[in-house]
This record gives C-alpha cells, structure tokens and sequence, in this order.
C-alpha cells in the first residue's frame, strides 16, 4: 500500500493560507502528475478555480465544521480520490488536538504541519487570542510570516515561537517584494566574550534560547547559573537537568526548560541530599553532543561545582 503525504497549512483567516496553497498547487515540482485532494476547512476571501482544479487532478472538498471531518469522510474521500497527495486547509480556530483524533486512512501520512502568520497582526493576535495562535505554533514544523518589513521585529518573533517548538523553521517573507535584509541581532544582556560566563537570574531565559540556537557561542566555556534541579529515574545516574520554569505560550502554559547535564562522581553525596526543584547554583563546562531528547546535537553541562542556593526573586523566566 503507498502511502499517500498529508500536508497541513493552518492560521488565522485572511493570513494568507489560499494564496500559499494556491502557489503550492502552481509547482510543477510538487504536482508532478500527482492527485491531489484538497480538504477546505474554512472559506476565506480568496477562492480556488475548482473547475480549473479537476482539469489538472486537484479536487476539493468542503467542510464547515470540524465535526464533519469524520472517519466515514475520510474514507469516502479516499475512495472517491484516490488521492497521491492530500492537503488541508485548516480552519485556525479549531484545536489541533481534536482535528488530529479522527482516524484517517492507514495510507495517510502526516509528513508536514505549516503555520501561515500576517506579521502586520501577529502581535495583536498574541495579545487577544495569545493561547489560540501559540497552538498552531506549537504543532508546525515550518512558521511562514508573510507580509514583513525592514521594520518587522524578528528578533521578538523567534524569542516567541522558539520556546515554545525549538525545531521550528522560521521563514519571513517580504510585503510587495521589499528587501528585507539580514536579521539584525539583539546584544545580549551578559557578557559571552571571556572563558567564564555569568547568567543573572533574570538572564536564564535569553541565555537558555541562545544556547540552543547558538551554542557556539558557549562551547568549551564555563557557564554559571541559578536554575532548579531536576531528575528523572529515566534520565539514567550521573545526569540530571538544572532548570527554570518558563512562560511558553500563556499563564497557562508554564514549563520547565533546562538542559542535559552530567554530574561528576565527587558530587555524588551532595547530590543525594538534592531534591527535584530545590535552588542550586551551577558552575559547568559547556560542551555540545548527539542526544535523543535533542533529536540531534544539542547542549550538554558537564558540572563543575553545584551547591544550594537562594530562591530567584522571580520564579518564573521569560525570554525578553
């Protein structure tokens, strides 16, 4: 049985989902003689030549609510189809969760989830409906912000979505075909340029999303921090994952992030007195390893010293 890609385009009405669909559907690449099934969850101001569509293999469907998405739908679908490719045009106000409970077809595969962002109202939908947008976020593999300027801050934009989902790719489109220009980056708060690094407490959330995506930055230096300790019997002996809790998506959704880290033998008896979320201070080698949880490479502390510290005046970080 082959199997049949399903892509996902998600994000809020008139942020441009048709048109990237429709630009999609114009690449010959991607076509390449293939049935496409087209599933519209939501009708925007943009139409698509459905007509025009059948002429090439691309047909379309229509719901009108999430509840319609049933299995015998899928099915039906499939039968009618018999589609090589399948592409949903996702209503964004539905819950990722719901639409991905419905049984599809066992030759579906889901192989890409697709967030289409207006930049020019991206910071009002954080604002009002902040819980609703970081969940498409949260599920895409790719992030594509339309509409950009020179002046469409970036850097605010990745210190958003990368807590929150650290493998999405960020794309940045200009509004009219203007230069956008290389991403100017942010100074930030602590000084990287000698052998040992000092984060402030209220530094542990830039420090954090700089590590992951620059860790070249910190490679065969010592950084030293306040963060909770954290352990899980499954994290084997000998490692552990010094930490703080931070505001992801909402007040709602509060996590911990923190990074992989081996304990030396000395530090054994100490460790034993340690519970999970007690205060420590951390001095540590930073060094960057292949690791499952990274699902690649990604940054590994090897401890130096550890010892008890005071509470953080604020216990949750931020990553402004």
């Amino acid at each position: 049985m082959a199997e049949v890609p399903v892509y996902v385009v998600t994000g809020f009405l008139e942020a441009g989902k048709t048109d990237f669909i429709r630009t999609t559907l114009e690449d010959p690449s991607f076509v390449n003689k293939d049935r496409i099934l087209l599933v519209v969850c939501e009708e925007g101001i943009e139409e698509y030549d459905t007509e025009a569509f059948a002429k090439r293999g691309i047909f379309v469907e229509t719901v009108e609510g999430l509840d319609e998405l049933t299995e015998d739908f899928y099915k039906q679908a499939q039968s009618k189809h018999r589609p090589d490719k399948v592409i949903f045009e996702l209503n964004g106000t539905w819950k990722m969760d719901d639409f991905m409970e419905t049984p599809t077809p066992q030759e579906w595969v889901f192989v890409q989830f697709i967030c289409i962002v207006n930049a020019e109202t991206f910071s009002n939908y954080l604002t009002n409906m902040r819980s609703m947008i970081m969940e498409q976020i949260k599920y895409s593999d790719t992030v594509i912000f339309n509409r950009c300027t020179r002046q469409t801050d970036r850097v605010s934009i990745r210190r958003t979505i990368k807590p929150l989902n650290r493998k999405a790719q960020i794309i940045y489109e200009a509004k009219d075909g203007e230069e956008l220009g290389e991403e100017e980056e942010e100074p930030l708060p602590f000084d990287i340029s000698g052998d040992r690094i000092v984060i402030e407490d209220d530094d542990f959330g830039l420090f954090y999303l700089d590590a992951l995506d620059n860790p070249g930055h910190y490679t065969g230096k010592v950084v030293c921090f306040k963060a909770q300790y954290y352990h899980d019997e499954k994290m084997g002996k000998g490692l552990m994952l010094p930490g703080r809790f931070a505001m992801q998506c909402c007040a709602d959704d509060i996590g911990f992030v923190g990074f992989i880290a081996r304990l030396p033998f000395s530090l054994k008896d100490y460790v034993a007195t340690v519970n999970n979320r007690d205060w420590i201070y951390v001095e540590a080698e930073f060094k960057v390893e292949m690791r499952r949880e990274y699902r690649g490479k990604g940054p590994v502390l090897y401890v130096k010293s550890l010892k008890a510290a005071e509470r953080a005046e604020e216990e949750v970080v931020y990553f402004t």
